[in-house]
Order: C-alpha cells, then sequence, then structure tokens
C-alpha cells in the first residue's frame, strides 16, 4: 500500500481532512476530524516502511498485538491506547480499514442528549 492510498482511505470517512503538523516535508501526516480537530490516523515513514498509528480500545490493543506481526505499540503515542500498524504486513486491507474506522469511532465528537 502506498502513502496516497492509505491517506485516501482515512479520508473516505465522513469529516476526515488531512494536516500536517510538523510542516509538508516532516514525512508526517495526520488525519483529523473536521469537527473537533482530534487526529485518528498518524502516518509516517519509520525505518524505510509506511506506518500508521491508530487509536484502539486497550484489550482489542494488546489482542491486535499478539495477533498480526505488523501490529506494534505505537511510536511517539500513548502505547496502551494506540497501535503501529505496517501496511503490506500480515494485516488485510479489510482489516486496515476497520482499524482505522474503529479509530475513527474512538476520536469522534459524541452526540449530546437532549435535556427533556
Amino acid at each position: 500500500m502506498t502513502l496516497h492510498k492509505l491517506i485516501d482511505l482515512c479520508l473516505a470517512l465522513p469529516d476526515a481532512y488531512e494536516d500536517y503538523p510538523f510542516g509538508d516535508d516532516s514525512g508526517w501526516c495526520v488525519i483529523r476530524h473536521r469537527i473537533n480537530k482530534k487526529g485518528f490516523a498518524h502516518i509516517y515513514e519509520l525505518y524505510g516502511r509506511l506506518r500508521v498509528n491508530l487509536k484502539c480500545d486497550p484489550l482489542e490493543a494488546d489482542f491486535l498485538r499478539q495477533a498480526f506481526a505488523s501490529v506494534e505499540p505505537a511510536y511517539h503515542m500513548n502505547k496502551t491506547h494506540w497501535n503501529m500498524v505496517t501496511p503490506g504486513g500480515d494485516v488485510s486491507k479489510n482489516e486496515l480499514r476497520r482499524m482505522i474506522e474503529q479509530s475513527y469511532n474512538l476520536i469522534k465528537p459524541k452526540i449530546k442528549k437532549r435535556k427533556r
């Protein structure tokens, strides 16, 4: 998977946009939610390989690390809540898409219930 295909996969979610907080030439792209500006996918290269950090439920994060060799604790993030995935490894495109959607759902704004 290429950098642009990974970014496009993330941008397919509603209200997602790409941001380059360290400058365009830094190599770090953060995909954020337009309303609350929270990032759900941090895309970068590490040791010559494309990586993406994705938010995850802590119990599932540990399970995924054991199930897939290409899922590790996230680089430069809270390792309890974030996983680093190396696309093109043993994680299928469908599973990667599911992980991205889950990360997105964990950060998207919550709908407040109206008081009666």
